[in-house]
């Protein structure tokens, strides 16, 4: 049966992909999406990409930006997917000078740019951006699991020296639990309620945890409590679990997840893109400590693993596509001097090693970028203790810490945020000696400490959006579809 099923639900992707392919000889389009683990500024991106088309600015690296004769929003295509909430994000960023609420669910925009080729010809280009959270991308490789081997990766993870203290409630509620029991409704919402909470601990500033699937146990939506999200890791047997026993409902409910959610996103979205842009907060991995950072790592290479990337053909783009370019970018590059940002750029490009070579072996153009697609900061030279340093200036959030200090939300303070080696492997011990995080010393005592600032002051709907490198990114995803 499952073979049977994996027929239809290619035969329903190929489908769908024709029909895209088919409007898109009359109507050139590219779908574009945009995601990244949480609180890597998606929303951000995506409004300062659309403001950027759609008003201009200063994007000196994007060679057809000067060529862009007109960008228009669009009704989008698809009348059961929410709209991206563009004005809505742009006003909040302008008025309340606060960052739009994070991404929970899949949301759309369709821009049209009219633009002029190289040789003055004038064109159109049908531009859809497809936001959505990064932590759905990390349930796509549970298409190819079965629950044993679900659990038994969980459990690792759980059982791990970083997040064993984190798991103990679950592991404490798992091991007076016997699997085998009748099926039975309470203690499975026990369990789950152990797992989720386990989960959102995981995501604490001292501790920034990336891998943590299934994603929607964290941003449940409209299937909060439903059985397809009342389930927990259970430790495997070999013979499985008995007919109508609590294991066995365990497993069930975890293929009901798999029907209802994994897939179904993984066919009327992640399949129908065309490029991808991946939004990592690698600074609060590196805030957190080494096991956060090696756990990024681990997260960044299933992300990319769950992507058909590579060239499309014409069969496979008709029936079959594959992502064609991918970009992964590290975000709040303005909380660090400009001298840090080819260092953090390096970082990435670590982090993502492995994955590259997946990628250029399929034929897929994969690189990497520092940005803020926002930028909250401006630079300044300050003198501390006869010494001058390079800082970044700017306002702390309410709430946000430094040296005791707690800051407001209105004072506008120089930062010296540390410099980023200029090895990246420094940062990649083994033995996870390499750098101190909030994760096992006191702030203080922590070798970076990045602050979260609020919006710069005067961002209006015609006015240019301050950023660092977000041209880089339009030459990369959009560059060559506008020459």
């Amino acid at each position: 049966m499952a073979g049977w099923s994996e027929a239809v639900e290619d035969a329903r992707i190929a489908l769908m992909s024709l029909a895209d392919r088919m409007e898109g000889l009359t109507n050139p389009t590219l779908r574009l999406g945009v995601t990244g683990l949480s609180r890597a500024g998606k929303t951000i991106f995506t409004t300062a990409l659309i403001h950027a088309l759609t008003k201009g600015g200063r994007l000196p690296v994007f060679e057809a930006s000067g060529r862009i004769a007109r960008a228009a929003l669009e009704p989008q295509p698809d009348d059961a997917v929410a709209r991206f909430a563009y004005e809505d994000h742009l006003a909040t960023l302008a008025k309340a000078r606060a960052w739009p609420s994070s991404t929970t669910r899949v949301s759309e925009l369709r821009l049209l740019v009219r633009y002029a080729s190289p040789r003055g010809a004038m064109r159109t280009l049908t531009l859809d951006l497809v936001d959505y959270p990064g932590e759905w991308l990390l349930d796509l490789p549970l298409l190819d699991m079965g629950f044993s081997d679900f659990a038994r990766q969980s459990l690792e993870l759980a059982r791990a020296p970083a997040r064993a203290a984190l798991a103990g409630p679950f592991l404490a509620a798992l091991a007076a639990t016997d699997p085998a029991r009748p099926a039975d409704e309470a203690k499975a919402r026990e369990l789950a309620g152990h797992f989720t909470a386990y989960l959102a601990a995981c995501r604490a500033e001292t501790v920034a945890m990336s891998l943590l699937p299934p994603g929607r146990f964290l941003m449940p939506g409209e299937l909060e409590g439903s059985p397809a999200l009342t389930f927990a890791p259970l430790d495997p047997r070999p013979k499985g679990f008995p007919s109508g026993s609590l294991g066995a409902m365990m497993e069930r409910r975890f293929e009901a997840y798999k029907s209802a959610v994994v897939r179904p996103f993984f066919r009327n979205h992640f399949a129908r893109l065309d490029r991808q842009i991946v939004l990592v907060d690698a600074l609060a991995a590196l805030n957190a400590g080494p096991a956060a950072l090696a756990d990024l790592e681990r997260a960044l290479d299933g992300i990319l693993a769950a992507f058909r990337t590579g060239r499309n053909s014409l069969v496979s783009a008709l029936f079959r596509p594959r992502i064609e370019k991918v970009l992964f970018a590290a975000t709040k590059a303005d909380h660090l001097h400009r001298t840090s940002h080819d260092r953090l750029e390096a970082i990435l490009a670590r982090l993502v090693e492995r994955a590259r070579g997946r990628a250029k072996q399929g034929g897929a153009a994969l690189d990497v970028v520092a940005l803020a697609a926002i930028r909250a900061t401006r630079e300044a030279r300050v003198t501390r203790g006869g010494h001058e340093l390079s800082a970044i200036v700017g306002t702390p959030e309410a709430g946000q810490e430094a040296g005791g200090h707690v800051f407001d939300g209105e004072e506008e303070v120089a930062v010296f945020p540390g410099e980023l080696p200029t090895d990246p492997d420094a940062l990649f011990d083994p033995s996870g000696a390499g750098f101190r995080g909030l994760a096992s010393a006191h702030a203080d005592e922590a070798d970076f400490r990045f602050l979260r600032f609020r919006p710069p002051a005067g961002i209006g709907a015609d006015k240019p959006i301050p950023h660092i490198r977000l041209d880089r990114a339009l030459q990369f995803l959009l560059g060559d579809r506008l020459a």
